[in-house]
């Protein structure tokens, strides 16, 4: 069976420093130290890191083009440099030793098993106060307790944090300025170690201060190792989506428009619908009681011509259990706690064999 990752290089200095990082990723690798040596798993293995001194031989070497190169370089700021990666079709350049942090999360990356993709759903609302924030930790924690590994992602700068909702605000991990200049994969063990975490719960949350602007290919990233590495990935989406939100719309595989049954929540729904409709595949409605004009799911739901994923019921205890940081307590029974239940089982959603291997 071939290794995970492929060192290509006769240089002692590039594979004794890749090899050292391959030992802090826990990846296994091999070193081909002529370009024909690496032939038998040019097509196997995830990773090919090419020396700068061999990457000649291979541009002059028959080899088919393949994802998963990256050229490694003592000094990229040469011209040279850049067309040697151009002429092995390397997706990535890394300089040593600058770039050993990503080249070590690109190695564990690739050594990570494969045992499918977890399930990513964006939750966002027609109007402000809809409760979005609240339903978002509350289907997090819910999937949480039914032993699914799950991360929660605050996509609102301007929200007041998702961490302060679960009492996790003065905890210890990573925030979104964390990873604002992301770039390349990003491993699931990195992910989940930097994130703070309430049992099999882990959020990304903002700090409480200037908003900082993410990339897309940061959140591009992110989402991509959080659905490598977890069952189910929750996306808090602001009504004003931004980047952000457009870039985890387009990775859901289904997305909950939250609506109060009011006449005006529901006009602003109808324009708001139509946004959404542009970047996800998979919209449906959730109702929010109480209804004050006698407006009922069902109509609110053809009106907007959105299936119905249910009715949530007001719970009158969790306005004060959230200003107390009472909130995890207060939703493991009542309305909220029984309505994530019901929209976790429609979702099909099972602990993962990485997840139950794990707890074993």
């Amino acid at each position: 069976m071939a290794s995970p990752a492929m060192i290509v290089s006769a240089d002692p200095a590039i594979v004794d420093d890749l090899l050292r990082l391959a030992a802090a990723a826990a990846a296994p690798v091999e070193v081909a130290r002529e370009v024909d040596h690496a032939r038998p798993t040019w097509h196997t293995t995830s990773l090919v890191l090419v020396g700068t001194d061999l990457a000649k031989d291979l541009a002059e070497t028959p080899l088919q083009r393949r994802s998963g190169v990256v050229l490694v370089a003592p000094c990229t700021d040469t011209e040279e440099v850049y067309k040697l990666a151009v002429q092995i079709g390397a997706q990535d350049l890394a300089e040593l030793p600058r770039d050993e942090a990503w080249l070590i999360d690109a190695l564990a990356t690739a050594a990570e098993p494969t045992n499918g993709y977890g399930t990513t759903i964006c939750v966002t609302g027609s109007v402000g106060g809809a409760g979005v924030s609240v339903l978002s930790a509350g289907l997090g924690l819910n999937a949480a307790r039914q032993g699914l590994r799950t991360l929660l992602i605050d996509g609102d700068p301007l929200g007041g944090g998702l961490d302060l909702v679960l009492g996790l605000e003065h905890h210890d991990g990573a925030r979104w300025p964390d990873f604002a200049d992301r770039r390349g994969r990003l491993s699931v063990a990195t992910l989940r170690e930097a994130l703070p975490s309430l049992g099999d719960l882990s959020v990304l949350s903002w700090q409480r201060k200037e908003p900082v602007p993410v990339s897309e290919e940061a959140v591009g990233s992110l989402i991509d190792a959080a659905v490598r590495g977890y069952d189910l990935v929750v996306v808090d989406v602001p009504r004003y989506v931004g980047e952000l939100g457009r870039t985890a719309l387009r990775a859901a595989d289904a997305t909950f428009l939250l609506v109060p049954a009011e006449v005006r929540a529901t006009m602003a729904a109808e324009l708001f619908a139509s946004m959404l409709r542009k970047d996800t595949a998979d919209l449906r409605l959730i109702v929010r009681s109480p209804a004050p004009g006698g407006l009922t799911p069902g109509v609110i739901a053809e009106a907007l011509d959105l299936p119905l994923a249910g009715l949530l019921e007001r719970d009158r205890r969790l306005p004060a259990a959230l200003d107390q940081g009472d909130f995890v307590r207060a939703t493991r029974r009542g309305p909220l706690s029984e309505f994530c239940s019901g929209l976790v089982y429609d979702l099909g959603l099972q602990p993962s064999e990485r997840t139950t291997e794990e707890a074993a």
